[in-house]
């Protein structure tokens, strides 16, 4: 058990408040810059390609320098990097916000994936120390986890306002007075800890990571959209080479730059497999089901932005239901529970009709969310409790690349599994008699077919297909997290102890883990 486990200070909920400013400002940031970027695309006269980069420069290094940057605030003090990273983020959202070309705002979206990487694990790794007790520990990491998606929800509310009343650039701006208010505060509620035995950065294992983690990102986003090129292809199994070396050389390391033995706790390896697989499952049925409300039932992108908001309100409910749950039954019976009730949800979605599906799909959207918010904040809270204090910064770097991996490989895999479905589908569906050019248009895509033809009984067709493969990918999300439920109730047994013993320590190690490693300045 931890000696800490002490019960957090009226400042410790003061300086979570101040945490949760760098994460709402986050989530609501992605979310602006979809509805902000036909706009900017036209001002800046960017290409299809340059409208690519600038959405996806961000979530690479973001993914990239996430290891790195976690392991750093463990070295220089996570209060220290954390307000490093919002200075940079303040000032590459000024440099956006008045980008004069495309080059120039893919250059500061890029800036701000490297200043997003010091502000995501800093914050969680400043909760796993501010709150030692593992039950206020939970209810911390469940208000963090609502103010993201808060930040979500009122991204395209906030963003429509602006664009509707100012240039594109103001939505950058959105970030300047939160960074203000973290900088002036942060010094004053926030305290510091580091790892005072931590060693020197290794700089040879900074560049394997990133040549491991970039690689697979960017071929995976190519094999979402494009399907299995060669270069994405090519750029997975090189990411995965540069992976193996860098597992390699950590397990040579006297201060490594991952700590390995996160892995070898069960615990911390199941219930981070959870998340990875949640995020997967999410990321692939939201995409499918947001193109559903564009292409099928005919909504702008806003208007099918506005009807994705229902599932992040439960979301945002079940974040604060979840520990007081864990506090009267089980965790992993929790946490079973609520992938089961979104499995349940993705039934749903797997029967919504091709005609007046719309409350089918929300309905689906909806239980699957509030399910998938229990085990969300609780496998959060079992990772950070099992990670030793002094690795905090490691640990909440290793749950958030898993985090964007997950997204990643989910809308790959789930999106290419729509996508064949569709054409298999639209294939039994078309008339042998159809143009060329016009079937090979409806084979492309719904988007495609939509454009390319305006024969009614062609677009019912395509739309029903498309129907399908939302129905297939919500089969499979059902499948998988009925199995993740079953997985967690034999496995994460003992995360139903009070508190969990540090990964690869015994309990006495983790009781003098907390006494000296970490260096805690108020």
């Amino acid at each position: 058990m931890y000696a800490s486990a002490t019960k957090a200070t009226r400042r410790a909920w003061i300086g979570l408040a101040i945490l949760a400013l760098p994460t709402l400002l986050l989530s609501l940031d992605v979310s602006v810059l979809y509805l902000a970027l036909p706009q900017l695309s036209a001002d800046l006269g960017a290409s299809s390609t340059e409208q690519l980069w600038i959405l996806d420069i961000y979530s690479f290094l973001l993914a990239g320098f996430l290891v790195t940057m976690g392991t750093l605030g463990d070295r220089i003090g996570r209060r220290r990097l954390l307000l490093i990273g919002g200075a940079a983020f303040g000032v590459a959202s000024v440099v956006a916000a008045y980008s004069t070309s495309a080059e120039m705002l893919i250059a500061s979206r890029a800036l701000l994936g490297v200043a997003g990487a010091t502000l995501m694990p800093s914050t969680m790794a400043l909760i796993r120390n501010m709150f030692p007790d593992p039950k206020q520990m939970g209810q911390a990491i469940a208000i963090w986890f609502a103010c993201f998606m808060s930040g979500m929800t009122i991204g395209p509310l906030v963003g429509g306002a602006l664009l509707e009343h100012f240039w594109w650039g103001s939505a950058f701006l959105l970030g300047i007075p939160v960074m203000v208010l973290l900088l002036v505060l942060g010094p004053v509620v926030l305290p510091e800890y580091r790892d005072a035995a931590a060693g020197r950065l290794d700089l040879a294992s900074v560049g394997l990571s990133l040549a491991a983690i970039l690689p697979v990102i960017y071929g995976l986003k190519g094999i979402a959209r494009d399907g299995l090129g060669t270069a994405a292809v090519a750029a997975v199994v090189a990411g995965l080479v540069f992976g193996a070396l860098f597992v390699r050389r950590q397990r040579t390391l006297e201060h490594p730059l991952l700590d390995l033995r996160l892995f070898a706790n069960g615990t911390f390896s199941t219930a981070l497999s959870t998340m990875w697989f949640g995020g997967l499952v999410m990321a692939g049925v939201s995409l499918v089901s947001a193109m559903y409300l564009q292409l099928v039932e005919g909504f702008s992108p806003l208007t099918a932005g506005l009807w994705l908001i229902p599932q992040n309100l439960a979301m945002i409910a079940g974040f604060q239901i979840a520990p007081r749950l864990a506090q009267r039954f089980r965790t992993s019976r929790v946490i079973a529970s609520g992938l089961t009730v979104s499995a349940a949800g993705f039934a749903l979605m797997a029967a919504v009709p091709a005609e007046n599906g719309l409350r089918w799909l929300v309905a689906g959207l909806v239980l699957a969310a509030a399910g998938m918010s229990l085990p969300m904040a609780l496998t959060a809270n079992i990772v950070m409790g099992a990670t030793p204090p002094e690795k905090a910064g490691s640990g909440a770097a290793v749950m958030e690349t898993s985090g964007e991996f997950g997204i990643a490989v989910g809308i790959a895999t789930l999106g290419s599994l729509a996508t064949f479905v569709y054409r298999d589908r639209l294939e039994d569906g078309l008339p042998a008699d159809l143009p060329g050019n016009i079937a090979a248009a409806m084979h492309e895509s719904l988007a495609v077919a939509v454009t390319a033809t305006g024969r009614a009984d062609l677009l019912d067709v395509a739309r029903s297909a498309f129907t399908s493969g939302l129905n297939t990918v919500s089969a499979v999300g059902a499948a998988i997290f009925l199995t993740l439920a079953a997985l967690c109730l034999v496995v994460l047994r003992r995360a139903d102890q009070p508190a969990p013993t540090p990964a690869g320590a015994t309990a006495a190690e983790a009781e003098a883990a907390d006494r000296v490693p970490v260096t805690a300045d108020h």
